[in-house]
């Protein structure tokens, strides 16, 4: 009886472990990157490692809750303050999603939607679970994986200084970082428990990544109605993340050195595309609003939503300017994915 389970076992007790070192050493989505790095290592090695759907759904549905925590009662109101800017970021947004996944179908020969997913400016987790939650499209999860954490590890490191470099004299002395208000545990149960729900019931109405989706509609709605405030509690979103990882590492297939290398060229050649654009529209942005260009390219560069607000604090920007222009970026880019990934699918 034990045996049977021992491969669940291996993959859940793997991801925690790498969750929770890549969490403790800071490592941009520690969760998620170190569960899936852990459970990849345990499936080269030999070990047969495997995460039942239930657990692959509620993970994904965990991760979805946390994310439309990010919607708040006056997020519609922010988003009436910045049309202009707001348009622009979409212009950047589809801008590098073609120009990027064109760079790698052209110069590395990667599948069209799996290019897409690969080259998203943001919502890692939404790329990884429409890459996950659909084997029958073929789309390399590893790749995606690889080139998404690439992104979010460059943009995070990177960022800053070059920031502070090009617009020192905008960045002030910096900010404290609030720290957000957290739902208890009870709550944050039965939250995930009806997004769940809800998941089952967009599967069945076939949208994709439905139990991610789920969890960013159902909780979006409750925090922008004002009936919920904070995130759900951190061991809950932890676990979550953990299982999401390891769902992801269980699909992982044995990567060679060379495939690591193309992967890792490919990753920091659309990383920097991602920030020459948004860099490039960002200064014509900030020149026509008159707003510090820092301000605004840490509004636009496709980093995560938790990491540039605090990045935006630190260096003494507006965080609701910032935050508010990154919840839309991961709004539209749930609605704008799944269609350019089967657009790109059928013109291959």
């Amino acid at each position: 009886m034990i045996a049977s389970y021992r491969p669940v076992i291996l993959a859940i007790g793997a991801a925690l472990c790498g969750a929770a070192i890549f969490q403790a050493l800071g490592v941009p989505a520690g969760a998620l990157v170190g569960s899936t790095v852990t459970v990849t290592a345990m499936s080269a090695a030999g070990f047969k490692v495997a995460v039942p759907k239930s657990m692959r759904n509620l993970g994904f549905t965990a991760i979805g809750v946390t994310l439309g925590a990010g919607v708040t009662t006056h997020f519609f109101s922010d988003l009436m303050r910045f049309p202009v800017s707001l348009a622009a970021l979409t212009v950047t947004m589809i801008a590098v999603l073609m120009i990027s996944s064109n760079v790698l179908k052209r110069f590395f020969g990667v599948p069209a939607a799996t290019a897409v997913l690969a080259t998203s400016p943001g919502a890692l987790s939404y790329s990884l679970s429409l890459a996950a939650e659909r084997p029958q499209a073929k789309i390399d999860v590893s790749f995606v994986m690889v080139l998404q954490s690439l992104r979010l590890l460059i943009i995070t490191v990177a960022l800053p200084p070059l920031v502070a470099l090009i617009d020192m004299g905008l960045g002030g002395e910096g900010g404290v970082l609030s720290v957000a208000p957290t739902l208890d545990i009870p709550t944050s149960i039965v939250l995930i428990a009806i997004a769940t729900v809800g998941g089952y019931l967009f599967d069945r109405l076939r949208l994709p990544a439905a139990f991610l989706l789920a969890g960013v509609f159902l909780s979006g709605m409750g925090h922008g109605i004002g009936w919920l405030e904070g995130r759900p509690s951190q061991i809950l979103t932890f676990i979550g993340f953990s299982l999401a990882g390891a769902v992801i590492g269980a699909r992982f297939s044995s990567i060679s050195r060379s495939e690591l290398n193309r992967m890792f060229v490919a990753g920091v050649v659309v990383t920097t595309i991602a920030m020459i654009v948004s860099g490039v529209i960002s200064a014509f942005v900030a020149q026509l609003l008159n707003l510090p260009f820092g301000q605004v390219w840490v509004s636009f560069a496709p980093g995560g939503v938790e990491g540039m607000s605090a990045m935006a604090l630190s260096l003494g920007y507006d965080p609701t300017y910032v935050a508010t222009h990154h919840i839309f970026r991961l709004l539209l880019l749930i609605l704008i994915l799944p269609v350019f990934a089967r657009t790109k699918k059928k013109s291959a």
